[in-house]
Parts: C-alpha cells; sequence; structure tokens
C-alpha cells in the first residue's frame, strides 16, 4: 500500500445535525428525531452534497412544511454547529501516515457552500494531496463515477490504495473499483484494519 483515501464526516470530522437541533427542539427528542426524518431528512441533505444550492434546498423545505420555517433556515446559517470537533484518534493515524510518506487523499460527500467552514477549522485537511468534495463534481459516493473520477484524477493504482469510510455501502462500491476498502468504526479498529493491509502503525499515544 502507497496511498490512502479517508472520507471525512464521521471518520476525521464529527458530523451530526442533532449537535444543533438539540439545542433547537430541547428536551423534545422526539420532535427534532421527527423533524430530521420528515423535513429535513438524509436524502434531501445529499442533493446539497450532490451539488443543489442551498437557497433552492431551503425553499423547497419550507415549501413542504411552512410552519418549520425558522429550523429549516437554520440548518444552513448554523450549518457549522453541526460540526462539534474531529476525531483525535483517527486524526492521530493520519499524523503517522504522512510521517510515513503515505500519499494521503480525501473523498468526501459534502455540500460545496460548507466545505469552506471546514477548511478553515481543521488544519489538518491541508495535509492532503488532493480532496474530492461531491458538491463540486455534483457526484456522490457510492456512484462509481466519483471513485473513477479520483482512480483517474490521481493516477491510483487501487491495488496499492487503502479506502476509508464509515457507510458500508460507499465501502462496497469502492471495493468493487478494486480500492482496498475499510469499514470505519473506530479509531482502533482502523489501525488494526491497517495493519492487516500492512501497514503498521504504532500503538497509540506509544
Amino acid at each position: 500500500m502507497d496511498t490512502v483515501v479517508f472520507d471525512l464526516g464521521n471518520v476525521l470530522i464529527r458530523w451530526d445535525p442533532r449537535n444543533l437541533y438539540r439545542k433547537l427542539f430541547g428536551p423534545d427528542e422526539a420532535a427534532m428525531e421527527q423533524f430530521l426524518a420528515e423535513v429535513c431528512h438524509t436524502e434531501w441533505n445529499e442533493q446539497q452534497d450532490r451539488g443543489r444550492l442551498w437557497k433552492d434546498a431551503v425553499a423547497e423545505a419550507i415549501e413542504r412544511h411552512p410552519a418549520h420555517e425558522a429550523n429549516i433556515r437554520a440548518y444552513f446559517e448554523r450549518w457549522a454547529e453541526m460540526i462539534p470537533g474531529e476525531i483525535a484518534g483517527t486524526v492521530e493515524i493520519l499524523t503517522q501516515l504522512r510521517e510515513r510518506n503515505f500519499r494521503l487523499l480525501a473523498l468526501t460527500n459534502w455540500s460545496a457552500e460548507t466545505f469552506h467552514i471546514a477548511e478553515e477549522r481543521f488544519p489538518f485537511l491541508g495535509w492532503f494531496e488532493g480532496i474530492v468534495v461531491s458538491g463540486r463534481e455534483r457526484i456522490i459516493k457510492p456512484d462509481p463515477a466519483i471513485f473513477r473520477l479520483l482512480i483517474e484524477r490521481y493516477a491510483l493504482r487501487p491495488e496499492t490504495t487503502a479506502f476509508i469510510d464509515d457507510s458500508i455501502r460507499n465501502v462496497d462500491a469502492a471495493a468493487r473499483e478494486g480500492l482496498a476498502a475499510i469499514h470505519f468504526k473506530d479509531p482502533d479498529d482502523l489501525r488494526r484494519q491497517l495493519q492487516a493491509l500492512g501497514i503498521a502503525l504504532p500503538a497509540r499515544d506509544a
């Protein structure tokens, strides 16, 4: 293995809309979950990852649920509150790979209009040779086209490239393109899976 490709959300950077909406809904967890399931749901958010503009997304959701206008607008206006911080154990692994001169890339489903917030907050994003952001490409994982774009753009050899993602459907899609795909669960498990691919790293805090 000579290259490692990281997903970002919930691999290196924590992301969960509940970090924001618990503030807005208070103790009413059921109402919050209903809002996230029916109003600003996963499929709606994925359209922004695919390149839809936030102003269009917000307008569409308000048309469907006008009573939730304030909470819908908050999804974009207070988006930064959904990312509370990094996953330190994974950043440690990234640091060790960098010290060992592995080629480092990232492939993320992320809106082009919010990605700058992460870039400003997390200096380690500057360590990557390149980051493929779905919202800029208008293709999202697990579409095989985005993996092929990554491989072609950076002239990767899939058989010597490890790919890490917390979504099993993305892992399966990467494996179909020949990448050594790892399903991320936690940093310690990731360290073990990298070792199984021949990438031996020091133990945590060693």
